[in-house]
C-alpha cells in the first residue's frame, strides 16, 4: 500500500556553540543522497551509510574543537531535523525493525517515532577507537539522536569481531529501520491516543 505525501519532508536545522558549528538538512522523501563533510573520516562514512541505506536526503557541514563534541552535536541536530521533519507524524508507519550483517558481524535495531525518549545501545566494541573515531563516540551519537528526535532506540551488536564491521552494521541497521519507520501508510496518526 502506497499513500500519497502530499509535502516535502524536510527540515534545516543549524547549532552554533562554543564548542561546535553545525547545519545540516535532510529530506525525508529522497533517494539517499549525500553531502558529508565534518572532518573525521570514519564518522563521515557512517553518516553516509546512514544516509544511502535510509534513503534520506543528507547534507552535513560540521566543526568542532573535539571529536566527542562534534558527533555528540551532530546526533543532537540530525535528532531535531528528524523531528522536525516527521511533523505531526500522519499516517507513518512508526516502527521499524531491522537485522543488518557485516561480514562476520550481525546488528539488530528496533525503533519506536514513538515521541518517548529512550534507549538502549550495545556496540558490543572490545577496542576504544576504531580508526580515527573513538567508540565511546559513536554511542553518545545514538543516545543524542534518540534524545532529541524523542526515538525508542534500541541498537545491539550480537556478535562480530572486526569494530568497523560492528559499527557498521549498527549504522545500516539503524538506517533501514528509520526507512520502514518514516514511511507514509496510511491517513492516520499511528497512536491510539491520537498524537505522537
Amino acid at each position: 500500500m502506497s499513500v500519497f505525501v502530499e509535502k516535502k519532508r524536510k527540515a534545516k536545522v543549524s547549532r552554533e556553540t562554543t564548542e561546535t558549528n553545525i547545519e545540516l538538512g535532510l529530506e525525508l522523501d529522497g533517494k539517499g543522497s549525500y553531502k558529508i563533510d565534518v572532518g573525521i573520516s570514519f564518522f563521515e562514512h557512517m553518516l553516509t551509510l546512514l544516509s544511502k541505506h535510509s534513503k534520506i536526503d543528507l547534507k552535513v557541514k560540521a566543526q568542532g574543537d573535539l571529536g566527542h563534541h562534534l558527533i555528540e552535536d551532530v546526533g543532537i541536530v540530525l535528532g531535531q531535523a528528524l523531528k522536525k521533519a516527521l511533523g505531526k507524524k500522519k499516517g507513518i508507519r512508526r516502527f521499524g525493525y531491522s537485522y543488518i550483517p557485516m561480514d562476520e558481524s550481525l546488528a539488530r535495531c528496533v525503533l519506536d517515532l514513538s515521541g518517548r525518549t529512550y534507549h538502549v545501545i550495545d556496540l558490543n566494541c572490545q577496542r576504544e577507537k576504531v580508526e580515527d573515531c573513538q567508540v565511546e563516540d559513536i554511542t553518545h551519537f545514538f543516545i543524542s539522536l534518540a534524545k532529541s528526535a524523542e526515538i525508542n532506540l534500541h541498537i545491539q551488536v550480537l556478535y562480530g569481531e572486526n569494530e568497523h564491521h560492528k559499527i557498521e552494521a549498527a549504522f545500516k541497521a539503524l538506517a533501514k529501520s528509520l526507512q520502514q519507520a518514516i514511511e507514509v501508510v496510511s491517513e492516520d496518526i499511528p497512536s491510539t491516543k491520537g498524537i505522537l
